[in-house]
């Protein structure tokens, strides 16, 4: 019967299967505007769904029926299920490694290399800490983005030059740290391991990186100046609000040791969430307190403080309050938005794939993307033209990760070739786009133009090109095993 249905389908064209595309970037261009900051609350994800819709429709034309339709967009769901607990264990593990005071202490430590002769570099490393530590490049231009725009200011250093430090250092920690949303939703999209896509990162990300550190180092050799820079108050402030200690960073180093060891990510997260919920209580007993809303360290405040910072927002308050927008974690609520638009982005690519509309978008792409650094290129292309069309950098990883996904196992290229090329073109860059949400956020908050920043934001322009260096020189591009293969089948 299932067979005899299948002959009565219709092949869908290419101009039928770019419809639902064309529309949902239109639709998510318009949303954005309307929404700006706020689109990702819940209306893009909405889009996506009539994004769904529209492809339903398109293949119900076509005589799909809608069974298989449901069927396929099941199956996507279920493959993104792993994804979505490491989200939720990345949540949590963002609230005990604050209360715990890991995210603190690498703040601390991280100022504390702050010298006038090196602050433009200074500046990268200080912001990618910081960034590495929170998981969010906003949140590093809020607090410590701002302190040094100052200091930079009171040095007469060229502001323009500054941003572009922050927002470099800001990215890099973005890009790389476990706990951000855009390095949690890449490999989904594109179908690895969060872990995996994370190490595989690093082979364009580092070179990139030091190649920014050097040409601040010279740029700071050229426009740096003797001078005091003043960071007492803000480390006085934070060693007043945490017991700052070394001895926290054991957690982290247990976490990196198991993802070296090979250990799933699911056990290494919530072993890293266990053991900062353990020593938050051993370290910062008052700070539990605090987050409990109790008044005596107990049991029943213990309990109610580390569960609390484990799955709502927790917010610690500190002498300074320019700190305090550091002080804040989300918990596993925090990933709801992001678990929202990965369902929704998978009833989409699940219909398109259903009604084989991507099927023949992807063979439409290799068509043109004759050779691996054409399809390279061309995921570039898309990632670039999604940040300006819809402003808009979670969508800049999702719809191009599932328009690619298939290119990408048709030329023989393991999932993880996709999820970096779309980190290193869709997440850096929406900050070079004044009316992308990332570019408006960053100009606003930091006072400096985005066109002003844009000439010294190195690292966040030289991530596309060196990912297609790599594409063109053939290095590090994976290909899949049959192993991989028949992992894929299964």
């Amino acid at each position: 019967m299932e067979h005899k249905q299948a002959k009565t389908e219709r092949p869908i064209t290419l101009f039928q299967s770019l419809i639902p595309v064309v529309l949902l970037v239109g639709l998510l261009a318009i949303n954005v505007f309307v929404f700006r900051d706020d689109a990702l609350s819940g209306t893009n994800q909405f889009i996506l769904i009539i994004g769904g819709a529209i492809a339903t429709i398109i293949g119900i034309y076509n005589r799909v029926s809608y069974e298989k339709i449901l069927s396929q967009v099941t199956t996507n769901i279920k493959d993104t299920s792993n994804a979505i607990f490491i989200l939720l264990l990345v949540g949590a593990l963002s609230g005990t490694w604050l209360i715990s005071g890991i995210i603190p202490s690498m703040i601390y430590y991280g100022l504390n290399i702050l010298h006038p002769a090196i602050f433009l570099p200074a500046c990268v490393i200080i912001t990618s800490i910081i960034s590495i530590a929170t998981g969010s490049s906003w949140t590093t231009s809020a607090t410590a983005g701002i302190a040094l725009v100052g200091i930079g200011n009171a040095l007469d250093m060229p502001l323009g030059i500054v941003g572009g430090a922050i927002i470099s250092g800001a990215y890099f920690g973005d890009k790389l740290s476990p706990l951000s949303d855009t390095t949690n939703l890449a490999p989904v999209m594109a179908g690895t391991d969060l872990f995996i896509h994370i190490r595989y990162m690093l082979f364009t990300t580092v070179p990139t990186y030091v190649v920014t550190l050097i040409l601040f180092i010279i740029l700071g050799v050229i426009y740096g100046h003797s001078g005091n820079i003043d960071t007492e108050e803000t480390l006085a402030a934070i060693a007043n609000t945490f017991y700052i200690t070394p001895w926290v960073f054991i957690v982290p180093a247990v976490v990196i040791f198991l993802i070296v060891r090979k250990v799933q990510s699911i056990a290494a997260l919530l072993i890293g969430v266990l053991l900062g919920a353990i020593f938050a209580l051993i370290f910062q007993p008052d700070i539990v307190v605090a987050v409990s809303g109790g008044d005596t360290f107990n049991f029943y405040n213990a309990y109610k403080g580390m569960m609390l910072a484990i799955t709502t927002d927790v917010r610690i308050l500190s002498p300074l309050e320019s700190l305090n927008a550091l002080f804040e974690a989300g918990g596993m609520a925090s990933m709801l938005d992001t678990v929202w638009l990965i369902l929704c982005a998978m009833l989409f690519g699940g219909t398109m794939e259903a009604i084989g509309a991507l099927q023949k978008i992807s063979t439409a792409l290799l068509s043109i993307a004759s050779n691996v650094f054409g399809l390279f290129a061309s995921t570039v292309a898309s990632c670039l033209a999604i940040n300006i069309m819809t402003s808009d950098q979670y969508l800049s990883i999702v719809v191009p990760g599932k328009m690619f996904s298939d290119a990408y196992k048709i030329k023989g290229l393991a999932p993880e070739n996709l999820s970096r090329t779309l980190e290193d073109s869709g997440t850096v860059t929406s900050v070079l786009i004044p009316w992308n949400t990332c570019g408006a956020y960053h100009a606003g908050v930091l006072g400096i133009p985005t066109l002003s920043y844009l000439p010294y934001a190195f690292f966040n322009y030289l991530s596309p090109f060196v990912t297609l260096l790599y594409a063109a020189l053939n290095i590090k591009i994976r290909r899949l095993t049959n192993k991989d293969n028949h992992q894929a089948q299964a």
